[in-house]
């Protein structure tokens, strides 16, 4: 949602009591301010962050300029893989001047706070006025746009509610999930943004019909709460020399003297797995690389193909594995699709190139596996990998989101589970790497 928000002016509202609720799932903007909710101009404004540069969240609310709500947790909120569920529970009218504002993170109420200023009794804070409210960006000022994903943002109009009335613990995986249907009243300007309709994404779903615009262009996914799928990960030691952007699923190189080697968030020890790299630009014969590492290696700051547990493709068309070259193939070029099948299970990895598997491989008979894992070690984790260099060497990852950047696929191949996008078909008996498919593995 990086420079894309919501924005709906209302009508006057309660603005002792209130509710929001989201779920989130942050990207590649860690280290700034990320607005989830906001309305006002300052000296007068209310706003719901991300904080720089801790990405602590923190609600303020400014009256004049001095802030009357100040909530700011000592807790850092930097995972890029899974979901995060979000409440704020504020009712100025409460006696005891913590219950006045409440913060919920995955269930729970945060208590451990670097700043707790709340709001005198009955103060009316500067939201549900007649002015312009936004998700995912500050109206007022238009910055502070939020980088990643949302879905299920509630805010309800009247109500203080706790996070146990959008959410609960799943009885079988004690995961905390969401409630599809809460049972709240929204009140006047209450509302339910499930983006559920790609064709108008501010749909109001409470039964208000307080529809909000988008401006800007979002992209909707098959990532959810209930189904996280792996994206290239900005975590890792190296990665400070690529740029992330489309949900870390897209990097590029962006320095002169160092490699950016980004290895998918999520990793597995057994199983068969499929992805495919879209390549958006060629520096030379070495970079860009896609391939596969093991998660010492992956932790170690070391490139593609280079490491012992790590096979790469490169765009001479050589394979790399544990830093010899074992093949030669078919080189590639910009707009190439780069297809991974991983079989960890037999210790191979098989290659294709625009739907056509190299080196006559057959990922699902085993013949001629275009690399093989050079020390596997079948206790090891393994991700998917990519090795960019400077601003003219870039890939976009689909890990089974269906989109490389903000374009669909246009062909939608469905793994056997039927759980995941990619353009050419899947070998038979691969899945794609994502929390459904990996529990599946794992308990199968």
């Amino acid at each position: 949602m990086a420079s894309t928000g919501l924005s709906k002016t209302f009508s006057s509202g309660n603005r002792k009591t209130w509710t929001w609720s989201g779920w989130i799932k942050r990207g590649s903007g860690l280290g700034g301010d990320h607005a989830l909710f906001s309305t006002g101009t300052y000296p007068d404004l209310f706003q719901f962050i991300f904080n720089a540069p801790d990405d602590c969240l923190r609600a303020l609310n400014y009256e004049s300029g001095t802030d009357n709500l100040d909530i700011y947790t000592n807790a850092r909120y930097r995972d890029v893989n899974g979901w995060y569920h979000i409440v704020l529970a504020v009712d100025t009218t409460q006696a005891t001047s913590s219950d006045r504002a409440k913060l919920y993170v995955n269930g729970d109420e945060v208590t451990s706070l670097q700043a707790s200023t709340y709001p005198s009794q009955n103060t009316d804070l500067k939201i549900n006025l007649a002015q312009a409210h936004s998700v995912g960006y500050r109206v007022g000022h238009s910055d502070q746009y939020f980088d990643g994903s949302m879905t299920h943002i509630h805010f309800i109009d009247g109500t203080q509610y706790q996070a146990s009335d959008f959410g609960e613990t799943d009885a079988t995986t004690g995961i905390w999930k969401p409630k599809t249907a809460p049972s709240v009243t929204y009140g006047t300007n209450g509302f339910f943004l499930k983006f559920e309709n790609s064709g108008a994404f501010g749909t109001d779903s409470s039964g208000n019909s307080n529809n909000f615009t988008v401006n800007g262009t979002m992209t909707q996914t098959i990532d959810t709460p209930s189904n996280v799928f792996a994206t290239l990960s900005p975590l890792y030691p190296n990665t400070q020399y690529g740029t992330f952007s489309n949900g870390n699923n897209t990097v590029v190189g962006n320095s002169a003297t160092n490699a950016s080697t980004n290895n998918s968030t999520l990793a597995s020890s057994q199983g068969k797995w499929y992805m495919e790299y879209k390549i958006i630009q060629v520096r030379n014969t070495s970079y860009p690389s896609v391939g596969m590492i093991g998660s010492e290696d992956a932790s170690n700051n070391i490139q593609v193909g280079t490491a012992s547990n790590s096979v790469s493709y490169r765009a001479g068309g050589t394979i790399l594995t544990g830093g010899s070259t074992t093949a030669t193939i078919n080189s590639f070029v910009a707009n190439d699709i780069i297809g991974i099948a991983m079989d960890l299970d037999n210790g191979a990895v098989y290659f294709s190139k625009n739907g056509t598997w190299e080196n006559s491989g057959d990922p699902t008979s085993g013949a001629s596996k275009t690399g093989s894992l050079y020390s596997f070690t079948p206790s090891d984790l393994y991700h998917f990998s990519s090795t960019v260099f400077q601003s003219d060497s870039s890939v976009s990852s689909n890990f089974g989101n269906g989109y490389f950047g903000t374009t669909a696929v246009s062909s939608a191949q469905n793994p056997d589970d039927g759980i995941g996008i990619f353009e050419y078909d899947v070998p038979t008996g691969y899945r794609a790497l994502c929390t459904k498919s990996i529990n599946a593995e794992e308990y199968s």
